[in-house]
């Protein structure tokens, strides 16, 4: 045999036998076989009951267990049951990396069935299984593919096309040969079937390196000196580096959990102060003093931005009382602040950045405790927890701030900066210097932010006085093609209309050009749809219905995929350029067109459907499968090129306000700003409209727009609440 005919007989025999020793398996024997390897793991909160759940697979029959970091809890006791039912004790954890994510475990038990851990390199679009417990669902399996591999935060990870939930984390992702090809560790927090896993190579590394804790000290790691502090009401707190660190739900009503010193405070007058900074400006954290060591104390901290002083009578809101609830300019969102309480008789004084913002005479607790507390799901870390009779101010002399401000102002670029002006500013107080250059720089981002704005509403404006020239209430006939172009400008600045119009006006002369001089309407009709759907494969929407760019004529004039909306105007345009009258009629939810010929009957057409013909009946029953209701005969009226270019909006205006994603408030703003351009008479949009200038810090915008509904009188608006929400936009801060 020829040498080279002989390689490849050996390389296609190895193949064969391969593929003989590792034969792909169906979902349902993997799931069998992986089944045995599975375990259920759980981690307890300070009140004994479950607190975290995940997954973890066997990797070696020694009694070794592979799963996330963040499934075991740190310093927690953790439970691990088999699917047979059957609970583990738990050991060691025998090695673990924070920066991976990966943790093994270490069980009181041998001859376990062990998942063999794969030496390939996974490749994208390979097909995957992943067998779990999401949401609790124990041993669940999901099928998918390795849709890439993507480094993040360093981390080299496996992109799946799968859906992932809590209880996920720490499962296997197996090839269909059973061998594990990575570890599941995060899900997307853009889209549902999106999740991530670690590669099994570096579990593999994590193994032949171990790091071994026993459970004893494992118990131990950051766990708050119970002779300093006593916990109350759940939540995980942690010491860490002189930080106390609180997550969690605590279990008091709306989340609540304190951590309270068992040192004594001093008698009155005293201060109590504590630096803080939240994971979540929407939840709340801070101090509480006269506190009964149980559910009576009083506390001070920031909520959703603002600067909160609540006496705490019993266990529940109705005996809750918020003595007061402020804004404060000196609070600094999402950054270290410090929080501070001057205690006496009658008088309490809160403080933030050693700035007054609350006083109350308040006197219904006039002793107790002193400590920290966290209310709903908020993470936040505590620094400087301090109590004395008096606690010196941190906020700098006037003249020294003042002087520190003129020399920081005065410093030359930092690529012209040296040493000498460095020793200068960290000389005397250089946390003061450090917080001056940070207040700074937050100054002029957020200057910047403004300025970024500013040149989208320039933009926007500029857009919706184009609009309102091609389809506003004062022009005698709207240019449906501009118009529509011009709505997709608000998220394409860029995009040049000229060359869209004159690009159709080229697709009509190619229609044309095939077209005999005497043809019919009817064979003119039949060229339109040969050549939109049969030559050029525009087609409706299938897989992404709801992505913007279908609500934009030019990415669907490039892409050949629209909504029926803006595919029927696309087809009227052309259909006018080739001598054809064609009108848009609004259906509920599904949008379609109608010939309306010189002789003869009209005919409805379906241009979603590659104009497919449509009789009145069909479509009742159609739009009656999508609505749950037949349509009403004014349904199957024509409408208005200003009415089309409205219902593009409307579509873009739902986009905008996802509730999966959350509102995308700048985009709202464009599409409502256009909405008004074609008809500035609407009061749900100007309304819309005010409501979003005010959350974006537009608010004299935003004041403006209520007086527009005010002076109308719309009907069925209440006038004097309009004036309410007015006085309440001057005085409260936006989005609070």
């Amino acid at each position: 045999m020829p040498r080279l005919a002989y390689a490849s007989f050996v390389f296609l025999l190895a193949l064969a036998v391969h593929a003989e020793e590792t034969p792909s398996l169906s979902t349902k024997d993997l799931a069998a076989r992986l089944r045995p390897s599975i375990v259920v793991i759980t981690y307890a909160g300070r009140d004994g009951n479950q607190q975290g759940l995940g997954t973890g697979f066997v990797i070696d029959k020694s009694g070794l267990i592979a799963t996330n970091l963040h499934v075991i809890g740190e310093a927690r006791p953790i439970s691990v049951q088999t699917a047979d039912g059957k609970s583990l004790a738990v050991t060691a954890i025998h090695a673990s990396d924070r920066a991976l994510d990966l943790a093994i475990l270490k069980v009181d038990k041998t001859d376990l069935p062990a998942l063999e851990i794969s030496d390939d390199k996974p490749v994208a679009g390979e097909p995957v299984v992943v067998m779990g417990n999401p949401q609790g669902l124990k041993h669940s399996v999901v099928t998918g593919v390795i849709s890439g591999l993507r480094e993040i935060d360093g981390r080299n990870m496996l992109q799946l096309a799968i859906p992932v939930e809590p209880g996920n984390s720490g499962g296997p992702v197996v090839d269909l040969q059973g061998r594990v090809l990575g570890i599941v560790t995060m899900k997307s927090a853009v889209t549902e079937n999106l999740g991530f896993a670690v590669a099994a190579s570096d579990l593999k590394s994590l193994r032949e390196k171990p790091n071994p804790v026993p459970m004893d000290r494992w118990l131990t790691i950051g766990a708050i000196d119970r002779t300093q502090w006593e916990p109350l009401f759940g939540a995980r707190w942690q010491q860490r580096a002189g930080r106390i660190v609180v997550d969690g739900l605590g279990a008091g009503f709306g989340g609540r959990s304190l951590l309270v010193s068992k040192i004594d405070p001093p008698q009155l007058p005293f201060d109590l102060a504590v630096t803080v900074k939240l994971d979540d400006e929407t939840g709340a954290a801070g101090l509480i003093f006269h506190s009964d060591g149980n559910h009576k104390h009083y506390g001070f901290y920031p909520s959703n931005g603002r600067l909160r002083l609540t006496r705490f009578d019993g266990p529940d809101v109705f005996s809750w009382h918020v003595l007061a609830e402020k804004p404060s300019d000196h609070y600094r969102p999402g950054e270290w602040n410090r929080l501070k309480v001057r205690i006496d008789r009658g008088k309490l004084q809160c403080f933030v950045n050693d700035e007054l913002v609350i006083e109350s005479s308040d006197d219904g607790f006039t002793q107790g405790r002193v400590g920290l507390a966290k209310f709903r799901n908020t993470g936040a870390e505590f620094r400087l927890f301090a109590v004395a009779s008096e606690l010196s101010s941190a906020k700098p002399d006037a003249a020294e701030l003042a002087k520190l401000n003129d020399q920081i102002k005065s410093l030359p670029p930092l690529a012209k900066l040296d040493d000498e002006n460095v020793r200068e500013l960290a000389t005397d107080r250089p946390e003061d210097a450090r917080n001056v250059l940070l207040n700074r720089a937050t100054d002029l981002e957020s200057q910047a932010a403004e300025l970024k704005r500013l040149a989208a509403d320039v933009n926007t404006a500029a857009i919706c006085e184009k609009l309102a020239r091609f389809a506003g209430t004062n022009v005698a006939k709207t240019d449906l093609l501009r118009a529509a172009l011009t709505i997709a400008r608000l998220d394409e600045e860029d995009l040049d209309i000229d060359a869209y119009v004159k690009h159709v006006d080229r697709m009509a002369e190619a229609i044309n050009q095939k077209l005999a001089a005497d043809s019919t309407e009817s064979q003119k009709l039949a060229a339109l749809n040969e050549y939109l759907f049969h030559d050029n494969g525009f087609h409706g929407s299938r897989t992404d219905y709801y992505h913007r760019a279908n609500s934009h004529l030019n990415r669907v004039i490039d892409d050949r995929e629209g909504l029926p909306i803006t595919l029927s105007v696309l087809y009227i345009e052309l259909g006018a350029r080739i001598g054809l009258k064609i009108e848009g009629v609004g259906l509920p939810a599904h949008f379609v067109v109608r010939h309306v010929p010189t002789a003869g009957e009209p005919q409805l057409i379906d241009v979603f459907e590659s104009a497919a013909p449509l009789s009145r009946s069909a479509a009742e029953k159609k739009i009656a499968s999508i609505t749950g209701d037949v349509p009403l005969p004014q349904h199957f009226d024509a409408v208005s090129d200003r009415q089309i270019l409205e219902r593009i909006l409307l579509n873009l205006i739902s986009n905008a306000q996802n509730p999966k994603t959350g509102p995308d408030r700048e985009a709202l703003l464009r599409y409502e700003s256009a909405m008004l351009a074609i008809d500035p008479t609407l009061p749900r949009d100007r309304g819309l409209r005010a409501i979003c200038r005010w959350e974006t810090g537009r608010t004299a915008a935003a004041i403006s727009d209520l007086q527009v509904l005010i002076d109308a009188k719309p009907p069925g608006l209440d006038i004097d609440e309009l004036k309410k929400m007015q006085e309440y936009f001057r005085s409260a801060k936006p989005g609070r």
